[in-house]
């Protein structure tokens, strides 16, 4: 998900400070981004919290259980800034959440960043939604949502650069929703091969 959204986002006119835990694979993905287009800037940063400090906008693209330990490195730096969740707090069966039924991934990180504006989002697409946005010449829809009404608009731009039709779907609490959504969504693609976008692009009609 990192690589799908920071390749989408390279389009538009954004500098792009990227951490990941394997080098070799960041500086491939970077050399990618690069070769697709000459003007995109993007670098590899060694610390997330020196990455943070210099970003104004923080795309956490981590699974749920890594996002506590990584909130406790870039707290301080991410005062005031806009933290992206995309994580869904699914257990190892794939039939439930861990999260509580009155939270969600988003809400818990939000909590741990009192002082950040934490919007959810891309947590309903998946990685391979990135390269065919539009089907049937519409865009994919993705939802958003946060309590930051500025902080919802920036994402906004975001999503849009990414090639989807951004949904502002209401506070940060409708994040439980939207982790339940994709449970089902991949419930229903273990079960029945389900087509991801074309569940989205129902929306349209």
């Amino acid at each position: 998900m990192g690589s799908a959204i920071a390749k989408s986002i390279s389009k538009g006119n954004y500098r792009l400070l990227l951490k990941g835990n394997n080098q070799a694979s960041l500086d491939a993905l970077i050399d990618e981004i690069k070769a697709n287009d000459n003007t995109a800037d993007a670098e590899a940063m060694a610390c997330s919290t020196e990455a943070c400090w210099e970003a104004d906008i923080i795309i956490l693209a981590v699974p749920f259980e890594a996002e506590k330990e990584i909130a406790s490195k870039i707290k301080e730096v991410a005062n005031q800034k806009i933290v992206i969740s995309i994580a869904n707090p699914l257990n190892k069966t794939y039939d439930g959440l861990v999260t509580a039924a009155n939270t969600s991934a988003a809400e818990e990180l939000q909590k741990l960043l009192p002082n950040s504006k934490v919007i959810k989002a891309f947590n309903t697409t998946f990685a391979a939604d990135f390269s065919t946005p539009v089907i049937d010449g519409k865009q994919a829809d993705a939802f958003i949502a946060g309590n930051d009404e500025e902080a919802l608009e920036t994402v906004s731009e975001i999503v849009s650069t990414a090639g989807f039709n951004p949904i502002v779907a209401g506070d940060l609490s409708v994040s439980r929703t939207l982790e339940n959504m994709q449970l089902l969504l991949i419930q229903l693609g273990i079960k029945y091969n389900y087509n991801w976008l074309a569940g989205w692009k129902i929306l349209h009609h």
